[in-house]
């Protein structure tokens, strides 16, 4: 027993985060797992396109070229996200450190990192607004396609973030407590791997089972974003807050505050898609 939990407790340190290289180029397992997230959801969705029914009104190509868009939305929407919710002032200060990852005053390279969740979802939503919009595909129909689909894809993304040796928890006592740097004799919380379970593999087992429901339809998008808002909030109480905000107004996270927005905005969601269920079908 004891051995499994060393193992456990040291296993950060016994992590490569590079898979593997190809012609001098570093491969992370953290790119890796993000590949695999995108083509997981999109084996997904075409499965449902092909099984379901109520999706055949919808051309397979418009929902491939719509998936691009999302590829290309979460990226953009996630840096912008990371920059505006997390870091404006350093990068307002260091404008071309926002697509260059090379330093010049300290003439370094210090690659391109900080993407937001909370920036790419919203990105996400105004692509597919505007693509269903000007494509006339229904917003609330492809909403009921995607989501249910998207969590299992998520997990492998904060999968891909403990193989990168980034975004830990806070210092814990607790028995899956891991020691993430030789230079820190505490334990921290694997946050990442709760986020991995809670809103990747619990939202999935939660969605894929009721995806075919009446009673659900076009309350997709409202039911992941109290789901999502709901798991992330509690976990952010065991993360660590980033080191240029820290905790903000009553010892919560920018994280958590976000994460209240979802919260809201998914609540009125599905009170609307409750009391005016035929407006959202339109």
């Amino acid at each position: 027993m004891n051995f499994l939990l060393n193992f456990w407790q040291q296993l950060p340190s016994k992590l490569d985060p590079v898979a593997f290289s190809v012609a001098g180029l570093d491969i992370r397992y953290y790119s890796l797992g993000y590949i695999i997230a995108f083509a997981l959801s999109f084996i997904l969705i075409k499965y449902r396109l092909q099984t379901e029914s109520r999706f055949q009104d919808i051309p397979k190509e418009k929902v491939e070229d719509f998936f691009l868009w999302c590829l290309l939305a979460v990226v953009l929407g996630g840096r912008l996200g990371y920059i505006l919710f997390y870091d404006l002032a350093y990068y307002l200060s260091n404008p071309l450190q926002v697509i260059i990852p090379y330093d010049f005053d300290a003439q370094k390279f210090t690659g391109i990192s900080g993407m937001s969740f909370h920036g790419g979802l919203i990105a996400l939503i105004i692509t597919a607004l505007i693509y269903t919009k000007v494509n006339k595909i229904g917003f609330w129909k492809i909403c009921d396609l995607f989501i249910p689909a998207i969590p299992l894809g998520y997990m492998f993304g904060r999968i891909g973030n403990f193989m990168n040796n980034e975004l830990w928890g806070r210092s814990t006592d607790f028995v899956l407590g891991m020691q993430v740097k030789a230079s820190e004799t505490f334990l921290r919380h694997p946050s990442q791997l709760y986020e991995a379970f809670a809103e990747g593999l619990l939202l999935f087992l939660i969605f894929w089972p009721i995806r075919k429901l009446p009673a659900t339809k076009n309350l997709f998008l409202g039911m992941f974003l109290v789901g999502y808002g709901f798991f992330r909030f509690l976990i952010e109480y065991v993360r660590e807050p980033d080191q240029q905000i820290g905790l903000l107004a009553l010892n919560l996270t920018m994280g958590q505050y976000l994460c209240l927005g979802m919260i809201l905005a998914g609540l009125v969601l599905m009170y609307l898609g409750k009391t005016n269920q035929s407006s959202l079908t339109k």
